[in-house]
C-alpha cells in the first residue's frame, strides 16, 4: 500500500505591491509538483482580508484560509526579508491561525538582497516553534533575487536553486509522512 499524498501548502509572505513572491512562490510549487509525494495548493494572502487586530470572531476570508491551512501536512513558506525580518502580513495570516500549524513540518524559501532573507527565515523558526510545527533545516534562498529570474519567472542559472529545493523536499517530504502518521496514529493534543 502506497502512502497517501502530502497535502503541501505553499504560503506567500508578501503582499506588497510589485512583490516578487509570486515568481518565487509559482517556481517553487513547480518544483514541488515534480515530486510525487505532494498536491500543492498555492496560498496567496494578498487581497484577502486578513487583519492586524486579532479579534474573537476572524473574518469569512480569513476562516476559509484556516480551513486550507488546517488541510496541509506540510507548508513552505516564501518570505522576503523586510528590514531584518518578515513582513506583518505574514506574522497576521501565521497569528489567527494555531491549531493549523500543529505538528506539521514547515519548510522556507526566502529571497532579499545580500543576505537572500536567511534573517527573516531565522525569524520565523521560534514563531514556528511556539506553534508546535517541526522547521526544515535546509532551505531555499535567493540573494539579489530581483537579478536571478528572467521574463518568464524562471531562474536565469537554475542548478544551485534546483538542488536546494530538491534536499529541502525531500526532509519535507520525510517529515511530512512522519508527522501525518503520527498524527493518525497518536492525534498531537497540546
Amino acid at each position: 500500500m502506497s502512502p497517501a499524498r502530502l497535502r503541501l501548502a505553499v504560503v506567500l509572505g508578501s503582499t506588497r505591491e510589485g512583490r516578487l513572491c509570486p515568481t518565487i512562490a509559482s517556481w517553487f510549487a513547480g518544483q514541488a509538483r515534480q515530486v510525487d509525494a505532494f498536491e500543492v495548493d498555492v496560498v496567496d494572502p494578498a487581497g484577502l482580508d486578513v487583519p492586524v487586530a486579532l479579534s474573537p470572531q476572524p473574518p469569512v476570508q480569513v476562516r476559509e484560509l484556516g480551513k486550507r491551512l488546517e488541510a496541509a501536512d506540510a507548508f513552505v513558506i516564501v518570505t522576503p526579508e523586510y528590514n531584518h525580518s518578515f513582513p506583518a502580513p505574514l506574522k497576521s495570516l501565521i497569528d489567527w491561525h494555531y491549531v493549523q500549524w500543529r505538528a506539521k513540518p514547515v519548510g522556507f524559501v526566502s529571497y532579499g538582497g545580500l543576505a537572500g532573507g536567511l534573517r527573516a527565515v531565522e525569524q520565523l523558526r521560534p514563531v514556528f516553534a511556539e506553534l508546535h510545527a517541526t522547521t526544515i533545516r535546509d532551505t531555499v534562498s535567493f540573494h539579489n533575487a530581483a537579478d536571478l529570474f528572467d521574463d518568464a519567472g524562471e531562474p536565469r542559472e537554475p542548478a544551485g536553486c534546483t538542488a536546494a529545493a530538491k534536499v529541502m523536499l525531500d526532509q519535507l517530504t520525510w517529515w511530512g509522512d512522519a508527522l501525518q502518521q503520527a498524527r493518525r496514529e497518536h492525534p498531537y493534543r497540546y
